[in-house]
């Protein structure tokens, strides 16, 4: 896929356990109605068959052509395994009612499954810790994907420096994508500029700070970026909402947001771009505004004998296994 072709923002369709599947499916409709082309779906997110039944509708009728979409799904946890990935995908592409993928990721860069809706201190006893061979078993299959057509470009997702250090040299395909946490509080500079560098395209989950994110996820520490004084001041001066500010930084800086709201999606599209830029000086605040706050830890894959979170993201710059 062309990189320099995907939509500049896009809908998350990860419900955080807060919103049925068909929420999620009605504003997946009413996305696509307002202008949304591209939308982040996943296996794991419990959703994709009425979000399927939403993207044959929208063709069907004529409302949207499938080559002015751009659709995203990513293989889970539970499927890394020899001959998974393509029985994963071929679910997805059954679920969502396509022929083809125009991206898909590996969700999280080990095997590691947990139960659907469990508390923040659940662990499987299969967990383990990072592995490249591991990785690079889902990998291959991944390639095959797109060898064969059934995807148009593959990516990586919460992946840290080392890990991409272990597995770029062993990719025939590299990943034209990567999705990472990125919002004001949490910006990533190191890891959105090494994919910058190597022609990888960043894809912002979180772009807001994700409110909605369920409860096993939050802890007191945890900063809002859209409570950040520089978010406000700056939403202030231009009469929007803070989260608007948010997903204006993400396009600005080269990133593409990709928002959740069942409500506010409208909105969040038609401001982010019908509003002025932020300018130079505005841009540069932000950026000195950057709290290293991760609110997605993943705590729940952790492996028996890891410390906590911190873990599974090669905080001190190397793997931890």
């Amino acid at each position: 896929m062309n990189i320099a072709k995907i939509p500049k923002i896009g809908l998350g369709t990860f419900g955080s356990d807060r919103f049925t599947p068909a929420q999620v499916a009605n504003a997946v409709k009413g996305a696509i109605d307002c202008g949304y082309r591209l939308f982040d779906c996943a296996a794991v997110y419990g959703n994709e068959d009425l979000i399927g039944e939403v993207f044959d509708e929208a063709i069907n009728s004529g409302v949207v052509k499938r080559e002015e979409l751009t659709i995203i799904s990513k293989v889970w946890n539970n499927m890394h395994g020899r001959g998974d990935v393509l029985l994963a995908c071929a679910k997805s592409l059954r679920d969502l009612r396509l022929e083809y993928l125009d991206i898909y990721f590996v969700h999280w860069p080990f095997p590691n499954y947990h139960a659907p809706g469990v508390d923040g201190d659940a662990r499987h006893p299969d967990s383990r810790p990072f592995r490249a061979d591991d990785f690079m078993t889902c990998w291959r299959q991944m390639e095959r994907l797109a060898d064969i057509g059934l995807v148009k470009s593959i990516g990586m997702s919460n992946m840290t420096i080392p890990k991409l250090d272990a597995v770029l040299p062993q990719c025939r395909i590299k990943p034209a994508f990567i999705e990472l946490e990125l919002h004001p509080a949490f910006q990533q500079e190191q890891l959105f500029d090494y994919c910058v560098a190597k022609g990888i395209q960043p894809i912002g989950y979180c772009p807001i700070g994700s409110p909605n994110r369920p409860e096993r996820d939050k802890t007191p520490d945890d900063i809002a970026a859209t409570e950040l004084p520089e978010i406000t001041e700056i939403a202030e001066t231009l009469g929007v909402h803070p989260a608007i500010v948010c997903l204006k930084w993400s396009v600005q800086i080269g990133a593409v947001p990709i928002p959740f709201s069942v409500n506010n999606y409208k909105a969040n599209l038609e401001q982010t771009f019908n509003t002025r830029p932020l300018t130079d000086a505005e841009v540069a605040k932000i950026n000195r505004a950057d709290k290293n706050c991760r609110l997605i830890k993943g705590q729940v894959f952790l492996w028996d004998g890891a410390k906590d979170w911190r873990d599974l993201w090669d905080e001190d710059g190397v793997i931890v296994n």
